[in-house]
């Protein structure tokens, strides 16, 4: 755990070098600050990097003290939030003659068969709907972001539950998406398909591999910034 004090405020966070090339701040849904660097960054660099971050990371904690509860409970009831593919929604229950899901205006509007205020259902009728649109847009993404390569072997594309990944591959057989990539925008989707099309020719993180990370997704920093801060309450 390192110290970082600007002004009247001070900040501990968790300091991870690894083999990286840019530098990124996080802040989690339970107030901790973690910031990954490359192995080689020295602290002057990343002080300057602190300092010019105070601004945002005042904001992400607020936002996290103001609504840690709602983050963690939902209760599937009109006026809840929900993000898909980067946009916040409003959620709307209303009666219906048949259960259906659809997006409308800003809205994500669940029509149920039962009583609105059954958290429950609802609950079933959004997850059924958000499965059948991550595995539709990520088979999309991944055909996509696919012919930016020449592999003579195309790899299987699958869905997994993942605590602290976006992505992983498998050997050259198979590649994982999380789930939970529904919720940011359509172009993280695709930095983090095209980063693990890269580990099928280059395992490590290696040079080879973020030249070819360069080449087939340009300024990717700015799209992996993104999503480290989209995701900060999603992991």
């Amino acid at each position: 755990m390192k110290e970082f004090i600007f002004g009247t405020f001070a900040y501990e966070y968790q300091l991870i070098k690894q083999d990286r090339k840019t530098l990124s701040l996080t802040v989690t849904p339970d107030l901790r600050i973690i910031l990954k660097c490359p192995v080689q960054t020295t602290g002057e660099r990343i002080e300057i990097f602190l300092q010019k971050k105070w601004f945002w990371l005042e904001k992400q904690l607020s936002f996290f003290k103001k609504y840690q509860r709602k983050i963690y409970e939902k209760e599937y009831i009109s006026g809840e939030g929900y993000l898909y593919l980067g946009r916040q929604y409003k959620l709307i229950v209303r009666r219906g003659k048949e259960d259906s899901v659809s997006l409308t205006r800003g809205q994500l509007v669940v029509y149920t068969t039962k009583e609105v205020a059954n958290g429950r259902h609802n609950k079933k009728l959004i997850d059924i709907w958000f499965v059948d649109k991550t595995n539709t847009i990520f088979q999309n993404r991944f055909t996509e972001m696919l012919t930016r390569f020449e592999y003579k072997n195309t790899p299987l594309l699958s869905i997994r539950e993942m605590k602290k990944r976006w992505g992983s591959f498998l050997n050259k057989d198979k590649i994982f998406l999380n789930p939970k990539l529904i919720h940011t925008s359509k172009d993280c989707i695709d930095y983090v398909i095209v980063h693990e099309l890269c580990h099928l020719k280059y395992k490590n993180h290696d040079t080879k591999f973020w030249q070819l990370l360069d080449e087939k997704y340009p300024k990717w920093e700015k799209v992996k910034e993104k999503l480290e801060t989209i995701g900060a309450g999603l992991c």
